[in-house]
């Protein structure tokens, strides 16, 4: 099953059970957090610069731990590459910030 949510900018991003079974196979703690991961891509607090084209969108799901949503997005198309949870948001704050600017 392809599951996609609207990027900020309005470019659909896919999901794919592929991808969804290599994200919780290395962060077991995202099992059962599908909806949250599309809805970090499509309602996130802030998205940033990351490596190689990536944007990183990111939610806070509790107080000090942020899930963050690894995926590119082209010009009609995009795709989730991974996932994670971090308490570590000084790490987040040294990146750009593109969204909101």
């Amino acid at each position: 099953m392809i599951e996609k949510v609207l990027s900020k900018n309005g470019v659909p991003i896919r999901l794919t059970d592929e991808r969804w079974a290599h994200i919780t196979e290395e962060h077991c703690e995202l099992a059962g957090m599908r909806l949250e991961v599309l809805e970090a891509v499509g309602n996130p607090i802030r998205i940033l610069a990351g490596g190689e084209d990536e944007l990183l969108a990111v939610r806070q799901i509790s107080l000090g731990k942020h899930l963050v949503v690894v995926y590119r997005e082209y010009e009609d198309d995009g795709f989730i590459i991974t996932a994670f949870i971090t308490s570590k948001g000084n790490s987040l704050d040294r990146r750009k910030q593109l969204w909101p600017n």
